[in-house]
């Protein structure tokens, strides 16, 4: 699919009804800050569109473009700022941080009206006029089957993430008309969720497992029955489940089981490598959104947004110590527990997946250390090149970059894809479901399979009891680190309190004119939690345009 996206060839043929189409579209329809994209569709010309199939195939094109990514326009982290992961430069997500969210500032979190460029809204409202037309569009019988399964897997996509941050919203599965009451109430939890779960059943039984390479990237059977795993997990975890239905762990488990069983997918040797594009669509990715700056003008700047000042970035994600501290040693220990750990060599002997993921002082890295000691490290706020730009924890993001690139520039870059969802996820989904079942050994079986990764190797989990489930957790913690999960699970495994107003914790490291360094970890900024952010008011804006949405609590 991201190949067909930028593939110049295939867009001459009809480029200039394009950007008429498109202009009309984004004008009158997704620039629509309304939440419902309300905006009547006879005020453009449906033979522009839906009697051409290069056009209609445009537009289910344009639909999966629309869908957020965890990358925002300049390469933020977007959720990993607002967790307990990192800090990010200029995304103004510190107030969330303190527990001020309000239904007047959502900032980063504001994917219902789009105004940060996070709109679920517009992806569903692209379906329902999908769905309302493609009936008598003159498609072949089995692309037209094809491209159905791929709407309905993207609308139900676009409503699980709302409902992950904002609870039950309105389910709307119809395009509106002018005569339209576009007044609705918000559906249920329960309710929305079951859409999901029926509209990707639905999905998987429309799409093929996989394509051929003119279509990499397209969503395949085994995407949906991988994402409607992630679902059922959620309706699982504590924050859904409070009375524990042990039916509803077991949905879970077997929609995960579900996708192994495929055996189309497998976990790709190298943990650092997969993540960049020369091994898009290995065979670890399920689904994802590929880039190409040269045809691209959505394609994201990773390398010049996130390598370290010293290297020509911009440094904008600054990993905590908090999530540093939470990669084992070798030993398969946590620093904490391990007498062998000394704190003023922290970064020896640890995961594989801490060096893959973040940048320590001291990190080989394009020829030479990284430097965010001080006096005068070359990537401190003392260093040469510049010092606004240096990161204020200690640490630098690691992962996603394509170190091949330098001096990166908006010209310059790797191009690494946004993966959605890969294999170890489901094989930790699985895990976390089978010990919620009390099958600890599967759960263990699976945990382990992750460890074993050619370039990780860490020692096995071998726990029990409520020490398994800490395990398990503090695995997904780090094998998904930076993938935009940690805000959710915190909230669906109901730690948030903890976990969310534990300190924020810097590095600061003082080299003496010896050479000697001297490690010392202190407060960044405070953090606060309150059960109102569970969820994530409905913006006022909203509210007021349609009075039957009522606010969550505590807002």
């Amino acid at each position: 699919m991201d190949q067909i996206l930028n593939n110049r060839n295939k867009m001459k043929r009809f480029i200039s009804i394009l950007r008429l189409f498109f202009l009309v579209v984004c004008l009158q329809l997704w620039a629509c800050n309304d939440a419902l994209d309300k905006t009547p569709l006879d005020r453009f010309s449906d033979d522009a569109v839906w009697v051409d199939k290069d056009l209609i195939n445009a537009f289910v094109s344009n639909t999966y473009r629309l869908m957020p990514i965890g990358f925002s326009a300049s390469s933020h982290q977007r959720l990993a700022g607002v967790s307990d992961e990192s800090y990010q430069r200029g995304d103004g997500g510190n107030f969330i941080n303190l527990g001020n969210i309000t239904p007047s500032s959502l900032g980063v979190l504001d994917s219902w009206t789009g105004a940060t460029g996070f709109n679920y809204w517009s992806v569903i409202t692209n379906c329902n006029i999908f769905f309302a037309r493609i009936d008598q569009a003159p498609v072949d019988a089995a692309i037209k089957s094809r491209m159905v399964g791929e709407m309905k897997f993207l609308r139900a996509h676009a409503y699980f993430k709302l409902v992950a941050f904002f609870g039950g919203v309105p389910l709307i599965t119809q395009s509106f008309a002018l005569t339209d009451d576009f007044n609705v109430p918000r559906n249920t939890y329960d309710e929305c969720m079951a859409f999901v779960v029926k509209e990707l059943d639905e999905s998987a039984g429309l799409l093929p497992l996989k394509y051929d390479a003119a279509n990499m990237g397209r969503i395949t059977k085994g995407a949906a029955l991988a994402i409607k795993a992630r679902a059922l997990l959620y309706m699982a975890s504590p924050l859904n489940n409070p009375a524990n239905d042990t039916k509803k762990w077991q949905d879970a488990a077997n929609a995960a089981k579900a996708v192994i069983d495929l055996n189309q997918y497998s976990l790709f040797p190298d943990y650092k490598e997969l993540f960049l594009k020369k091994n898009s669509y290995n065979q670890e990715v399920i689904w994802s959104r590929g880039f190409d700056y040269s045809v691209d003008p959505q394609a994201v700047r990773v390398e010049l947004s996130q390598y370290p000042n010293g290297y020509g970035g911009f440094g904008q994600t600054h990993p905590l110590h908090n999530i540093v501290n939470d990669y084992e040693l070798t030993s398969g220990k946590l620093p904490k527990d391990d007498p062998a750990y000394d704190p003023q060599k922290p970064y020896i002997n640890r995961d594989p997946r801490f060096y893959a993921s973040i940048l320590y002082d001291g990190a080989p890295f394009q020829g030479r250390p990284v430097e965010t000691f001080l006096p005068g490290g070359k990537d401190s706020n003392e260093g040469a090149l510049s010092g606004w730009n240096a990161t204020l924890t200690g640490y630098y993001l690691r992962k996603f970059m394509d170190e091949t690139i330098i001096n990166p520039s908006d010209v310059n870059q790797g191009n690494s894809p946004w993966i959605f969802i890969r294999y170890a996820e489901v094989l930790l989904n699985y895990a976390e479901a089978m010990y919620h079942l009390g099958n600890e050994a599967v759960s263990r079986e699976y945990v382990n399979m992750i460890r074993k990764r050619e370039s990780v190797k860490m020692p096995p989990v071998t726990e029990s009891g409520n020490e398994l489930l800490l395990r398990i957790q503090n695995e997904r913690r780090i094998e998904l680190a930076f993938e935009e999960h940690r805000w959710f699970d915190v909230r669906r495994w109901k730690i948030a309190p903890v976990k969310l107003n534990e300190d924020a914790m810097k590095m600061t490291i003082i080299r003496a004119a010896d050479g000697s360094k001297t490690y010392t970890t202190s407060v960044f900024n405070i953090r606060n939690f309150y059960d109102k952010n569970y969820l994530v008011p409905i913006p006022q804006s909203e509210i007021d345009k349609n009075p039957l949405l009522k606010q969550n609590p505590g807002y």
